[in-house]
């Protein structure tokens, strides 16, 4: 059955009220929801750093793996060519084993100094790590008490959420679908989360400009969806503004 104007917008009017009440629950959660996310994104970054940290670290710690052997290995051949330095024939080879030796004890320093590079910035991620895990364990301790303060909220209000949440979906099978459209996309961009407002003192509801009368007057008649020049809210109605209480006086 096609719906008139007039009952449209009672189905969104009551959408709306739905909604409102879903927003002041969630509102007095305050920026709980939000502080959690960020830290929870803030401890995945840090524990990000941490592991490229710990990468780096492996990488000096192999370095210095390899230059002890490197090390290691020169100072077995310099071992081997004083032996044959005792059994040389001549002077030409005494000096080429000399050179050697000479090239092999270069090599040791060479190593020794790549050795005390890579401790000393490996000593540098340590620290950076050290740090790191510091300022992220207070995030952790700051994550938890976060959560427990989210969770109680969450607990005293769950109930009427879920009650709401069902009715929300009851009350949106009565919008139909091109007007549940424009409504969510107006409620989303709106502040207050306001998609559907009255015009209260001859203004509007959500944006409070004036609406002039002879739009109050098309309003009122419900023949067509007017919305608010404004700000795009769908007007739904207009409030009667109460007479003004008189004693008598003066007549």
């Amino acid at each position: 059955m096609e719906l008139t104007v007039a009952q449209k917008l009672d189905a969104l009017l009551k959408l709306q009220a739905i909604d409102s009440q879903l927003n002041d629950i969630r509102r007095m959660r305050g920026d709980l929801p939000e502080e959690v996310r960020d830290l929870e994104d803030e401890i995945i970054g840090f524990e990000t750093r941490i592991g490229k940290f710990n990468s780096e670290v492996s990488t000096l710690q192999e370095e210095i793996d390899r230059n002890k052997t490197v090390k290691k290995d020169a100072d077995k051949l310099i071992a081997r060519y004083k032996e044959q330095q005792m059994n040389v024939r001549n002077n030409r080879e005494f000096d080429a084993i000399t050179k050697e030796i000479e090239l092999q004890s270069l090599e040791m320093e060479l190593s020794d100094k790549k050795i005390g590079e890579s401790q000393f910035r490996m000593q540098g991620k340590q620290d950076e790590i050290n740090a790191t895990q510091e300022t992220l364990n207070l995030r952790k301790e700051d994550l938890k008490v976060k959560k427990q303060e989210l969770d109680q909220l969450i607990s005293e209000s769950e109930a009427d959420e879920k009650q709401l949440a069902v009715e929300r979906e009851e009350q949106a099978k009565n919008v139909e679908a091109r007007l549940l459209v424009s409504y969510d996309k107006i409620r989303h961009n709106a502040l207050n989360g306001l998609a559907v407002v009255t015009v209260k003192r001859g203004a509007c509801g959500g944006c409070y400009n004036v609406v002039p009368p002879q739009r109050q007057a098309d309003i009122k008649d419900k023949k067509k969806i007017i919305v608010c020049e404004h700000c795009g809210r769908i007007l739904a109605d207009v409030d009667a503004v109460p007479e003004p209480v008189t004693t008598g006086r003066g007549r």
